[in-house]
């Protein structure tokens, strides 16, 4: 695999619109870098599986809150 992805590529591996993409790129919750003159976009294959991870994390601690809500 590259070392380095497209946001195409990246929207099209977390199924969403590359618009979509593109604004966890702005927001910061997705590290990406620019390249080149027209700057282009790259998201690092390892910033990516972090971001992933990270998601992963996340949604997990969403659920432990609502399941202590509920249990309360």
């Amino acid at each position: 695999m590259p070392r380095f992805l497209t946001l195409a590529d990246v929207a099209e591996q977390l199924q969403i619109s590359a618009a979509a993409c593109y604004a966890l790129v702005r927001s910061g919750e997705l590290p990406a870098i620019q390249i080149g003159g027209r700057g282009q976009w790259r998201v690092e294959e390892a910033k990516f599986e972090e971001f992933i991870a990270g998601r992963y994390a996340a949604a997990a601690d969403l659920l432990a809150g609502q399941r202590a809500r509920h249990d309360a």
